[in-house]
């Protein structure tokens, strides 16, 4: 963020965040991307520096801080370092309002510590191999039997899929309902009948474990279900202007980080005598480069300090999400073009900003979906 909008804190926090990243994170990327998962070890490391969560109450392990200036801080200097395999992103900007907000108090005693210590890493499974952006669509089932629900159905895209211990689903209580039949249940790491496909193969972000979900007549105790039966669609939907301004902040840590890379890049590679980056059209380019992330940074930031505020509207949050996950793949392209042949080699670290960016504009919510929701706030 812009240094006039943090604080001492937040300052000593971001380079506590840079210190950590330089240690413990991008000496085993590659590894970890070879691996198609990072280790465990990282997120207990990230727990115990306080890296995790940073808006639980103290009592359960987190910094007792509402302000997302802290979250921001973490998921930019993540992926601006291109270290875009640890999931912390999803831990702390998605999973963390629902539990905050949603769980009762035996549900707080039982999971919170540990997850902001790391030791239990969490996921939210919504999407399924025939529905997409249409959560009312949704086939996974709970039926209520005495004690417990029986959950039968299968989810896709899952982030932090195979190393998720505790996972947020999105299943229908009532089948025949649609927006109004959709609850939120906890399933567990090792219940019966609740299996992980395959780590998906994908274009990008090697190192972020995703995966395929799989429920055959699993037992899930009533105790499970996140707040209200029945509200689970209000849940999602309620907590999607934060999620939406995270994809915002990776949008920018991204382009600034991609750019460094590449107005150093400039400077050192020789052509004809000189450096790249004397010529007119390299100077030009990063120059448009340079006003883009700007604007970018500005922008996210005024939408960081209306989601502290309790300002942030659904529209607002799907212009940051549509508008700065299109920059993030115009500005990343560029830089690789700039790179010459040399930014298709995967050992340049363009070539990564550039693989990883492109599913920004899908996840979240298509950037086409977040055109329709800023429409219809227009009166269309």
């Amino acid at each position: 963020m812009q240094e006039h909008l943090l604080e001492e804190e937040h300052l000593m926090f971001q380079d506590a965040v840079r210190a950590f990243i330089a240690k413990e994170v991008t000496p085993y990327h590659e590894q970890w991307e070879r691996d198609g998962q990072v280790s465990r070890e990282v997120w207990l490391k990230g727990g115990a520096q306080g890296m995790l969560c940073m808006d639980f109450p103290e009592e359960y392990g987190g910094l007792g801080v509402k302000d997302f200036r802290y979250n921001a801080i973490v998921s930019q200097e993540f992926f601006k370092a291109g270290a875009s395999g640890v999931g912390f992103f999803l831990h702390n900007d998605v999973m963390a309002p629902y539990f905050l907000e949603y769980f009762n108090e035996a549900q707080k005693k039982k999971y919170m510590s540990k997850i902001a210590s790391g030791e239990m890493i969490t996921a939210i499974a919504m999407t399924e191999p025939g529905t997409g952006s249409d959560l009312a669509n949704i086939k996974t089932t709970a039926i209520k039997k005495g004690d417990h629900y029986v959950v039968n159905g299968a989810k896709t895209f899952i982030t932090n899929g195979i190393m998720s211990d505790l996972v947020v689903v999105a299943v229908k209580t009532d089948p025949e309902q649609r927006h109004k039949g959709i609850s939120l249940l906890l399933l567990e790491r090792g219940m019966k009948g609740f299996t992980r496909g395959k780590n998906l193969d994908k274009i990008g972000m090697k190192a972020q474990d995703t995966a395929e979900l799989f429920f055959e007549d699993v037992e899930v105790p009533v105790e499970n279900l996140l707040g209200v039966e029945g509200q689970g669609f209000y849940y999602l939907m309620h907590n999607l202007a934060q999620e939406r301004l995270a994809l915002g902040v990776i949008a920018i840590g991204a382009v600034e980080g991609a750019l460094e890379h590449t107005v150093q890049y400039c400077k050192d590679r020789q052509a004809f005598g000189r450096s790249i980056g004397k010529f007119q059209n390299s100077r030009f380019k990063l120059a448009e480069m340079k006003t883009e992330a700007t604007i970018l940074r500005t922008f996210v930031d005024q939408c960081i300090m209306e989601l502290n505020d309790g300002k942030l509207t659904s529209e607002k949050a799907a212009m940051v999400k549509y508008w700065a996950t299109d920059i993030q793949c115009k500005v990343v392209d560029q830089c690789l073009q700039l790179h010459g042949g040399y930014g298709y080699m995967t050992e340049y670290p363009i070539a990564k900003y550039y693989v990883d960016a492109r599913v920004q504009k899908i996840y979240g919510g298509t950037n086409e979906i977040m055109k329709e929701i800023i429409g219809r706030s227009m009166g269309f």
